[in-house]
Order: C-alpha cells, then sequence, then structure tokens
C-alpha cells in the first residue's frame, strides 16, 4: 500500500538561528576621517517622480527656496549617488535620468578635475548575483550589486572610460557632471537602481546638485535625455522629489528605536587612515597571545559602537531637516588600515586577520554575538585589498570580495606567519559599498604557536 505523507511534514521548517557568543575586546579604530566635503546623495533613496534631489545651491531666486542649502565646495569634494528608480504605473517605463550640475558662481573660469569616477545601474551593468562568502577577486570582474562594483573600481584607482578627465565652467555658467538613466523598459519588475561615486578637484567655487527627470520623447517616438537647459528649469522652478523617506529620530532622543533616514546633504569625510598600534607612542601593534583574539571595530554608528563608544558616520556640514543627521554607513568613504603586527615572544607565530559583521550591539554583552545558521539578509558586498608580506618575504596584494550575512563570523583575509621577536607590515583597504548595513569589525586572531 501506497501511504502519501502531506507535504508539510516532508519539509520541516529550519531551526531558527540561534546566537553564538564570541568572547573577546573591541577596541575604537584609531585614527579619524579627513574634512574632504561629499555630496552625498541617497535620499529618498526610492525615487517614482521628477524633483530636486539634492541641491546645494544659494536659495534665492529659487522658487522653492529650502530645496536649496547654499553650500559652497572648492579644491578636493567627492559626490556620492545611489537611488532606485520604480516606475510611476506599469505602462510609464521611461527611463528615469539622473543629473548632477556645477555651477561656477565666480567672475573667473573653473576647472574641475574628475579624478576617478564609477557609475553602474543593477539591471544589466551589476545585477544582484548569488556568490560565495570569500572569492578571490585580482581583476575587479566578482561583484554582486551596483554598490559592490562602484566601491571596487575606485578602490582600485581606475577611471570608467566613459567619463570626462576634465570640466571647464565658464563664470556664472553650469556644466553637466552628469546626465544618465535608469533604466526601467524590459524589466519586470520596473525597478532598478544606480550607484555613482565620483572624486574631484575644483580650481576655485562651485555649487552642486542632482536632479531627476524622466527621458524626453524625441519627434519619432524615441527617448532622449534631458538638455542642460531643461535641467537648469528644474533647478529654478522645482521642488524636492517626494514621496520622501521616513524621518529621523534626533540624535539627542535618549531611548526607543533609532530610525537613522536616508543622506541628502553635505557630509563631512571621504577617507579614514589608521595606523593601528598598541597606542600612539608606539609604532607596532603586539598580537594576540595564541588562542586569543580582538577586534576593531568599522563604520560604527549610533546605537551600534560594539562597547567602542565611537561613532565613525561622517557628519553632516549642510543636510535637510527630514534627512540622516550623520551619513551612517559611510558609503564610499575609504578605509585605509595599517597594521604593524609584532610578535614579541620567542616562538613563531601564525595570525588571521578577519572581517565580521557581528550582531549590532551598543554595549558589548559578554562579547560579540553571531548567529548559527545564518539568516538570509545580507549586510555587506564588497572588495577588501589586503596586502603583506609572505613567508618568503614577497609582497602579496590581494583582493577578496566578501558577502557576508547578518552575524556572519567570515574567513580569514590573510593568514599571516610571524618568526619569533618579529615584525610584519599588514594593509587593508576598502571603500565602504553601498547597500552594506554596518557595523562591522576586523579581527587579528593568533591561533597557534609554531609553523
Amino acid at each position: 500500500m501506497l501511504f502519501l505523507v502531506p507535504l508539510l511534514a516532508q519539509s520541516r521548517p529550519a531551526p531558527p538561528p540561534q546566537e553564538i557568543l564570541q568572547p573577546q575586546e573591541v577596541r575604537p579604530l584609531p585614527g579619524h576621517l579627513d574634512t574632504v566635503p561629499v555630496f552625498n546623495s541617497n535620499s529618498p533613496e526610492l525615487v517614482s517622480s521628477e524633483g530636486i534631489l539634492l541641491s546645494t545651491f544659494p536659495p534665492g531666486g529659487k522658487r522653492v527656496p529650502a530645496a536649496h542649502l547654499n553650500f559652497q565646495f572648492r579644491g578636493r569634494f567627492d559626490v556620492f549617488a545611489h537611488h532606485i528608480a520604480k516606475a510611476p504605473n506599469p505602462q510609464d517605463l521611461r527611463s528615469l535620468y539622473l543629473g548632477v550640475i556645477l555651477y561656477n558662481p565666480s567672475s573667473q573660469p573653473v576647472t574641475v578635475s574628475v579624478l576617478q569616477a564609477a557609475s553602474y545601474l543593477t539591471q544589466p551593468d551589476a545585477p544582484f548575483i548569488p556568490l560565495p562568502s570569500w572569492v578571490e577577486n585580482p581583476l575587479g570582474s566578482v561583484f554582486s550589486g551596483p554598490g559592490s562594483r562602484v566601491s571596487d573600481q575606485v578602490l582600485r584607482g581606475q577611471h570608467q572610460p566613459d567619463w570626462p578627465a576634465l570640466l571647464t565652467i565658464p563664470p556664472q555658467e553650469s556644466q553637466l557632471l552628469m546626465n544618465l538613466p535608469i533604466l526601467l523598459r524590459g524589466l519586470t519588475p520596473p525597478l532598478n537602481g544606480r550607484s555613482t561615486l565620483v572624486r574631484l578637484r575644483s580650481s576655485g567655487p562651485v555649487y552642486a546638485a542632482s536632479l531627476a527627470l524622466f527621458g524626453r520623447q524625441n519627434p519619432d517616438g524615441s527617448e532622449r535625455p534631458p538638455t542642460l537647459v531643461e535641467w537648469q528649469n528644474l533647478l529654478e522652478t522645482g521642488n524636492l522629489v517626494s514621496p520622501r523617506d521616513r524621518t529621523p529620530n534626533p540624535p539627542d532622543q535618549p531611548s526607543g528605536s533609532i530610525v537613522y533616514g536616508r543622506v541628502a546633504g553635505v557630509a563631512q569625510g571621504s577617507r579614514w587612515q589608521a595606523q593601528i598600534t598598541d597606542r600612539p607612542s608606539v609604532p607596532y601593534l603586539t598580537i594576540p597571545a595564541p588562542g586569543q583574539a580582538f577586534s576593531y571595530g568599522l563604520s560604527t554608528l549610533k546605537g551600534g559602537a560594539l562597547g567602542t563608544g565611537q561613532i565613525q558616520s561622517a557628519p553632516m556640514l549642510a543636510r535637510y531637516p527630514d534627512t540622516a543627521y550623520r551619513a551612517n554607513g559611510n558609503y564610499g568613504i575609504e578605509y585605509n588600515l595599517t597594521l604593524p603586527l609584532r610578535n614579541r615572544t620567542q616562538s613563531p607565530q601564525t595570525v588571521t586577520l578577519t572581517m565580521q559583521t557581528p550582531l549590532k550591539q551598543d554595549q558589548l554583552q559578554g562579547g560579540l554575538r553571531f548567529l548559527e545558521p545564518l539568516p538570509p539578509q545580507i549586510f555587506f558586498r564588497g572588495t577588501v585589498r589586503i596586502r603583506f608580506t609572505n613567508n618568503q618575504g614577497l609582497p602579496q596584494t590581494r583582493y577578496v570580495h566578501l558577502v557576508q550575512q547578518r552575524g556572519q563570523k567570515g574567513e580569514a583575509l590573510a593568514t599571516v606567519f610571524l618568526p619569533p621577536q618579529s615584525d610584519r607590515l599588514v594593509q587593508v583597504d576598502w571603500l565602504y559599498p553601498p547597500d552594506a548595513t554596518p557595523p562591522q569589525v576586523l579581527t587579528i586572531e593568533t591561533f597557534s604557536s609554531g609553523n
């Protein structure tokens, strides 16, 4: 006789994740953000209508003065933009164009050097594909999502070919830095995103604005990008894009759940550089005792300082009242960490360096907490560069693409062997990728004595 077992009985639900406590010290990250201003356009993230995303232009003469933050750039600055386009209705599949305008308010021409630039769509440039948690990425061909691809390219010092090397802006005139579409036609659902990061240097003062317009129609029915005049008209007469993102909590709110909000404004800091040593007065970092580990917080934020008391989120120099008070996540910010490791023992030691994504805590309760089995939420997708000297004394440069889920311990970026009473320099660099979720840690662990 054949018995049919109900499907419900055949497929047992996966066991809920269990917290795994890893008792260890978490230290504040030495160093600090530089003072380079970052034009940070990330709110609203989801854009389904035309309008102003972020304007640092003066409000005078504009139809909606509150849409303009009156912040002037000069010298080094970055432009970061990360937005998702959604068709307003299933029949309206026009591309949504993102435009970035630079304006020279002075009486002399201003030259803007485009030092590095990269911009990618989710479809077709960089789809979110499943990847292993650790993949060697020597050529930059491994990525998942546009934020992963953009941050990898800028980390390598590359410049996407379609971007100009130089813009010359005449007095009291504007130039388009960017005029790129988010394509919707042919996608199911009609939803797509674009991540952009540009490093710039201007010879004089400039204002900047990011704007959203749907593609215009040619007489033959084909689509064309908006012109500079059309962008300028939107800047002069338009309002902020709506609907808006969720309004953040004030930073001095004493308790309750934290609403961080998304960023639309000028953040302070493009790079975090650190020489990680035992203390500022010594030039080395003593490795942990065998079987021990310690970590440094990465991209820590309010409510997620991991016991360090350190908030690394870039402060805002200018922002809209309904957007984030800090650039939480530090999207597009480059971390350059130098670790001069020292083995002070009389025995050879083997040390690993690992990036990890523990559960977010403000104060540690016994140590870092991880999950097993891992939940599906991905909290980090991006490439990390690690440089060190191998056991043969040869310099090594390794690019590793990491995908980490919430609560993931991670795999070692590098394993470094230190003879007795020896030093070994290790450098770890990455750009914090858009769409990642902080915080992370960099963990240094000594596994055992011996070869």
